[in-house]
C-alpha cells in the first residue's frame, strides 16, 4: 500500500464547482457534507443488487492498485452476482504526478458510459498517463476526448475531491484501501482471502456452517 499525509487533492487550475440546489448543499452531498449514497456508488462493477459490496479507495497510478485490479474483478466475476465493487478516487498526487489527471479522465469517461473501460486502460498503461496518452486511450474507446484532459476535465474535479474527502473522513491514508460491507479490510488482497472475509465458498455462493 502507498500512503501520504491527509491533504486535499488539487490541480494547477481552480476546479469548476457544481451548482448548488436550493437547500444549499452541493449536488451529491448530504447535509453533513459527505457524499450521498447514490454519488458514492456511481462507479459500481458487478451486480448492482449484490448483497456484498467492496469499496476501493484507489489511485490509477498506484502499482498496488494496479495489482489489485485483476484480483477484485475476478472476485466479482466469479461470485455469481453476490459481490460488487465500488471505486472511489483517492489520488496520491504528491507521489504520483499523473494520479489526479487520470482520475479526472476516468470521471469524464464515466459521463460517457465508459468509466470501467477507461479505468482498464489507465491501469494497463500506468507508466503512460500524460494528456496525449489519455487522449489516445479515449480514441481507442471511441470517446469524445474533448473533456478528458486539461481545463475541460476540471469540471469533474469536485467529484474527485468529494471522494477524497470521504476517504479522509473514513480513515483512508493510502491505496488501495478496501472496505468490505462497510468495514475496513486489512488482510491480503487475494481472491481466497476476500472470499473468506465475505463468507463465500470458492464458487461464490454463501457458505453453510454446521
Amino acid at each position: 500500500m502507498e500512503s501520504m499525509a491527509p491533504e486535499q487533492p488539487r490541480d494547477a487550475h481552480e476546479p469548476h464547482v457544481h451548482e448548488q440546489p436550493e437547500d444549499g448543499h452541493p449536488l451529491g452531498t448530504e447535509a453533513d457534507g459527505t457524499a450521498s449514497e447514490e454519488f458514492a456508488e456511481r462507479w459500481s462493477y458487478g451486480n448492482p443488487e449484490a448483497p456484498h459490496t467492496i469499496v476501493e479507495f484507489g489511485d490509477f497510478e498506484c502499482p498496488y492498485c494496479g495489482a489489485a485490479k485483476p484480483v477484485l474483478h475476478e472476485l466479482v466475476s466469479s461470485s455469481d452476482g453476490q459481490v460488487r465493487l465500488v471505486w472511489r478516487h483517492f489520488p496520491l498526487y504528491t507521489v504520483h504526478p499523473f494520479a489526479l489527471t487520470a482520475a479526472l479522465a476516468a470521471e469524464a469517461a464515466g459521463q460517457q458510459g465508459a468509466f470501467w473501460p477507461m479505468a482498464g486502460q489507465l491501469f494497463k498503461h500506468q507508466d503512460r498517463l500524460d494528456d496525449a496518452s489519455i487522449i489516445a486511450y479515449g480514441d481507442a474507446l471511441d470517446l469524445d476526448t474533448s473533456t478528458l484532459v486539461g481545463e475541460p476535465a476540471q469540471q469533474f474535479a469536485d467529484a474527485v475531491r468529494r471522494d477524497y474527502a470521504d476517504g479522509i473522513a473514513m480513515g483512508v491514508h493510502g491505496t488501495p484501501t478496501l472496505f468490505v460491507d462497510g468495514e475496513p479490510y486489512l488482510d491480503g488482497v487475494s481472491v481466497p482471502d476476500l472470499r473468506k472475509a465475505l463468507g463465500l465458498s470458492r464458487r461464490g455462493t454463501p457458505r453453510t456452517f454446521r
